[in-house]
C-alpha cells in the first residue's frame, strides 16, 4: 500500500504535532514566568512593594546561618512565602515558581493527544511526571527542613 492511501497517521507528523503543542505551551509558560520576574523586581526597585525585610537591616543580616536569618526576619519556609507574596522581597518567588512550574502545562497538553492515539504507555508517564513534581511541590517529602 503507498504511503498517500494509508489511513495511519504518519509517525513524523504525530511527534510534530507533540512538539509543537509542549513547545507552545512551554513558551508561553517561561514568557510568564520572566515577566512575573521582570515586574515583581521592578515593583520591589521602584518601592511600590513594601519589602517583608526592610532593605537597612539587610547587611546586619546577610552574614548569618539561614535558620538564624529566618528566625530575626519572621520568614516562613516552604510555601509559607505565598502568606507574603505581596512583599517587595518575596514577590519575585512568584515568578519562580511559575518557572518551576512550566514543564506541568505542556505535559498536561499531551495526555489528550495521547489518549486520542490510544498511546496510554505516554499518557500514564505524563500523568505519573506531573504527580511526582506536584508532590515535590508540596513538600510532603521534605527531610529535614
Amino acid at each position: 500500500m503507498s504511503r498517500e492511501t494509508s489511513t495511519e497517521p504518519d509517525s513524523a507528523a504525530l511527534r510534530q504535532t507533540e512538539a509543537l503543542r509542549y513547545a507552545l505551551l512551554l513558551d508561553w509558560g517561561t514568557r510568564l514566568g520572566v515577566i512575573a520576574l521582570f515586574l515583581s523586581f521592578s515593583c520591589y526597585v521602584l518601592g511600590l512593594l513594601t519589602p517583608h525585610v526592610p532593605l537597612d537591616q539587610l547587611p546586619s543580616l546577610w552574614g548569618l546561618p539561614a535558620k538564624t536569618y529566618l528566625e530575626r526576619t519572621g520568614t516562613p519556609t516552604g510555601w509559607g512565602w505565598v502568606s507574603l507574596m505581596g512583599t517587595g522581597d518575596m514577590s519575585n518567588l512568584i515568578g519562580v515558581a511559575l518557572l518551576a512550574a512550566c514543564s506541568v502545562p505542556p505535559l498536561l497538553g499531551l495526555i489528550p493527544l495521547y489518549m486520542q492515539r490510544k498511546d496510554y504507555l505516554y499518557a500514564a508517564l505524563c500523568s505519573l511526571i506531573v504527580l511526582v513534581l506536584a508532590l515535590a511541590a508540596s513538600g510532603v517529602l521534605t527531610a529535614g527542613h
